[in-house]
């Protein structure tokens, strides 16, 4: 038997038979129209924001324009400061966004690396798992409290923070799904004909992982969204003036009585991230399943 033998043998997944079932799921269709929306206004936002997201010149407190006493001038209304909410708005979700994007990335990366070392290398599979189980008993939040402690409060600190917190779950997810690779036919047929190690891991191990843990990572984002926006209402995210979906929501808590739009028009973005993610989360694990496909 050659690699060429193996590498036919190995189930890879299949991009286009994949799109097409995603494609005929009018559910992924809708979350994944909104969440490509969402991203594109915000990373728009310097081209469609109305006005200046912290120029605080106007009247504050006017609420959204489909509200009694609103204007078209301000479509969302303006905060306690008098700036345009609807600029804000724009502007904290590439924030959000964009910490949840770092927590997934540098965090699931250091998860995968870590569960495929864990299920290829025996000898250290105890010591990482332990590690990830010592990680796994603390809460995000005390690591973003501990961080701050240390640097201060701001975006750097919740990116470490979330990346951390990412860290276990994707650990052991990776792990169990390698250890189920590993098992397989193939990879005792590339160990037998010689391939390095690196080989096996990068060409066949990481590959034969990757569904299962994009999965994951895609259901882990809105998690870490959440997390993230828990540790900006806090406190211990961005700071003044920066625009931030949670901090945002923190800071209309004062006037929520008389002026709810402040911390419920950022509450609402958030949700819709968070929702339209889970849905492509759960539609991506549906399409990979093979038992899913013959239903």
């Amino acid at each position: 038997m050659t690699s060429t033998d193996i590498e036919s043998s190995t189930p890879l997944p299949r991009p286009v038979g994949l799109l097409r079932r995603l494609a005929s799921d009018s559910t992924v269709l809708i979350a994944g129209g909104i969440l490509v929306t969402i991203v594109a206004a915000s990373l728009l936002a310097p081209f469609i924001a109305p006005y200046d997201p912290y120029e605080t010149g106007y009247a504050p407190f006017i609420p959204p324009a489909f509200m009694e006493g609103g204007t078209s001038e301000f479509l969302l209304g303006t905060d306690q400061q008098g700036r345009d909410l609807l600029s804000r708005l724009l502007y904290g979700t590439q924030a959000t966004l964009l910490t949840g994007l770092l927590g997934v990335f540098f965090g699931g990366g250091a998860g995968v690396v870590l569960g495929i070392l864990a299920a290829y290398f025996k000898k250290f599979d105890p010591p990482i798992m332990r590690f990830v189980d010592v990680l796994l008993s603390f809460p995000a939040i005390l690591f973003g409290l501990a961080i701050a402690a240390v640097i201060g409060p701001g975006i750097v600190p919740i990116i470490i923070a979330l990346s951390i917190a990412t860290v276990p779950d994707v650990a052991r997810v990776t792990r169990s799904t390698a250890v189920v690779v590993m098992s397989q036919e193939y990879m005792e047929a590339g160990r037998a004909i010689g391939l390095s190690d690196r080989h096996l891991i990068i060409r066949y191990l990481g590959l034969n992982c990757i569904g299962s843990v994009f999965v994951f990572l895609t259901l882990r984002f809105g998690q870490v969204i959440l997390i993230g926006a828990a540790l900006s209402f806090l406190g211990l995210g961005a700071r003044p003036p920066m625009a931030e979906l949670g901090m945002m929501a923190a800071q209309g808590r004062d006037a929520l009585f008389f002026a709810p739009h402040i911390s419920t028009i950022p509450s609402l973005a958030i949700f819709m991230i968070v929702l339209c993610a889970n849905m492509l989360g759960d539609a991506l694990r549906d399409a990979l399943d093979p038992r899913m496909r013959n239903m």
